[in-house]
């Protein structure tokens, strides 16, 4: 299923439940734009019930989000990262995606996480363990459009071998941010660099990307050499 840019015009601002008007000066560095009447709202009441043809994607998605506050204060790596939205369609997915913030208006340090609906962006979970990552950088502020175009590839099954794929986060930091989109079995050289080299294409990316392993990440820290190079 390829997701058309067009359907941002199936949502408008009387349609979208999780629509927010009031100013955001008070936000926390990094934090979601969201209203608490509306999140419980969004969270009630699907997108997809206001429309009459909703488009449904082969999977489900949710969004999870790890403020820079938050992660200074948590007891364990990981801890601190919370869902934010699931969505099934095309429609739903426009609706959140319109309303939060972009990689290039969130705080240093927050990372903002898509990943097929359960399976938690962690090394620990079951789906991931045996996994890794490919990894594209980024100018400071300069994510936003490749953040969705990665988005999009994902949720539209454009990957030959989707069913390999975790999901992706965008990681903010103060001197560049990080795309990465995590894998099931890092020991399947060729669907890893089916995903790589398609992911370059999908956003005409002409810099070097590696892949590493979960777990020489987990084992060596920083030392960790990349597996696999396109």
């Amino acid at each position: 299923m390829v997701v058309e840019d067009s359907q941002k015009s199936t949502i408008t601002d009387d349609q979208n439940p999780s629509r927010v008007d009031n100013d955001d000066d008070d936000l926390e560095d990094g934090e979601i734009l969201e209203d608490a009447d509306d999140a419980a709202s969004a969270a009630s009441k699907p997108p997809s019930a206001l429309l009459r043809n909703p488009h449904p994607l082969e999977n489900s998605w949710t969004f999870w989000f790890d403020s820079p506050s938050a992660k200074s204060k948590q007891a364990a790596w990981g801890s601190s990262i919370r869902p934010i939205y699931t969505f099934a369609t095309v429609e739903e997915f426009w609706s959140i995606y319109n309303n939060i913030h972009h990689p290039s208006k969130l705080g240093v340090g927050a990372d903002f996480y898509c990943f097929k609906y359960k399976i938690e962006p962690k090394w620990e979970d079951p789906i991931c363990a045996n996994g890794g990552k490919w990894t594209m950088t980024f100018q400071r502020g300069k994510s936003d459009t490749s953040w969705l175009y990665t988005l999009l590839a994902m949720i539209g099954e454009q990957f030959d071998h989707g069913d390999e794929i975790c999901g992706a986060v965008v990681n903010v930091r103060s001197r560049q941010d990080k795309i990465s989109i995590w894998t099931k079995n890092a020991s399947n050289e060729a669907a890893q660099m089916s995903i790589g080299k398609q992911w370059k294409e999908f956003l005409d990316y002409n810099e070097t990307i590696g892949f590493i392993f979960h777990e020489d990440a987990k084992k060596h820290e920083r030392s960790f050499k990349n597996k696999y190079v396109i």
